[in-house]
């Protein structure tokens, strides 16, 4: 038995490396272009092996696209549980998701939506579901800690921010020529914190920028 489960470990922790690895291979070469035997080449398998833990290309993305999903919403629950105050929390989520996205190539929003429906559908279900839930739980928390405007509308105010992701890595509107996906999206969480935060809020959040507590909003 004892045998068994380390063959089992050995075979769940080789996926979660397998899939790191492609997720890497994705942000830096974008998806659509690359092949499943781009991808065995870049991992130094076989693409015999690759198949062993997938069934096709789409079923590889739509793994890796889960995966780091799942992987976002557990550092974001770190997150929450760790800062002192839905400000700082907010900060180190920008930190967070403004790096990675840093360094995303230009073309993997558009390859998902257009390519993948089953990635793009996990992708739709984080923003809905997820996503949904952390900004919510982020106003309540801001506005029971005294940060944020008494006044705002929680469920209101968590749609209007969800629907604003797409807008991040929209192509046309902000050119990969001329916009960087991090600059936009550390503007778009600068601007939402500066609409929700009170003016108690705006002064721990200039108070945390100025003691570098957390990495600045912008570079």
């Amino acid at each position: 038995m004892a045998g068994i489960k380390n063959r089992t470990e050995m075979m769940e922790k080789m996926d979660k490396e397998m899939l790191e690895q492609v997720l890497r291979i994705f942000m830096r070469y974008g998806i659509k272009s690359m092949t499943m035997d781009d991808v065995s080449r870049e991992l130094k398998i076989s693409k015999k092996t690759l198949y062993k833990y997938v069934t096709d290309k789409a079923d590889l993305v739509t793994k890796v696209l889960q995966f780091e999903c799942d992987s976002d919403h557990e550092m974001v629950e770190k997150f929450a549980a760790e800062s002192d105050s839905a400000i700082e929390e907010l900060l180190r989520i920008t930190h967070h998701i403004g790096e990675k996205v840093s360094a995303v190539h230009p073309s993997i929003h558009f390859d998902l939506e257009k390519y993948y429906p089953e990635a793009w559908e996990v992708f739709s279900n984080y923003k809905k579901n997820t996503a949904y839930r952390t900004v919510l739980a982020n106003l309540k928390r801001g506005i029971r800690e005294g940060y944020y405007r008494k006044d705002l509308n929680p469920e209101i105010m968590t749609r209007i921010h969800i629907s604003r992701i797409d807008i991040v890595f929209d192509g046309e509107l902000f050119p990969p020529s001329l916009f960087h996906f991090g600059d936009v999206f550390r503007e778009m969480m600068t601007y939402h914190i500066h609409g929700i935060a009170n003016e108690k809020g705006i002064e721990l959040l200039k108070q945390k920028l100025k003691n570098d507590q957390i990495i600045k909003l912008s570079h």
